[in-house]
């Protein structure tokens, strides 16, 4: 396989387009392709606010709006690649809107603070309590 023209440093001339799920997943958004192109047949990802399918080509600029699980990312296209890196570079690929960065942030901590407001219990009640339990049902 020929590593011409994959956003790299030296290797041929810049893309000017690079498939959808390659995208999704050289920015770590899914950790397969496989898993990015499910996301897109299942209506999960939409560009400039269009379904595609997994081999839609991305383009510099596009907007790609994304919903994973009760998140929903909305990012413009700044780098192509086709090459998975580290996080820190993968960051690098995308602009992520403010307004929708901030609703995501407040989506994550009001399910923080329903976890905290969530009493759970102490696990299974022990021998005495049991039995306290019963001789308040009326069982001896």
């Amino acid at each position: 396989m020929s590593d011409e023209g994959e956003g790299g440093a030296g290797r041929g001339a810049p893309r000017s387009s690079v498939r959808l799920d390659k995208w999704l997943w050289a920015a770590r958004f899914f950790k397969t392709r496989a898993l990015a192109a499910e996301a897109i047949a299942g209506g999960k990802v939409k560009v400039n606010d269009q379904a595609p399918k997994p081999a839609k080509a991305v383009r510099l600029g596009d907007v790609i709006r994304l919903r994973l699980g009760p998140y929903e990312y909305l990012l413009t296209v700044r780098v192509l690649s086709a090459r998975r890196g580290p996080a820190v570079e993968a960051a690098k690929l995308y602009v992520e809107d403010p307004a929708g960065r901030a609703r995501r942030e407040r989506l994550a901590e009001q399910h923080r603070l329903a976890s905290i407001a969530f009493a759970h219990g102490e696990g299974k009640p022990s021998k005495k309590e049991r039995r306290e339990i019963g001789r308040l049902k009326g069982k001896n």
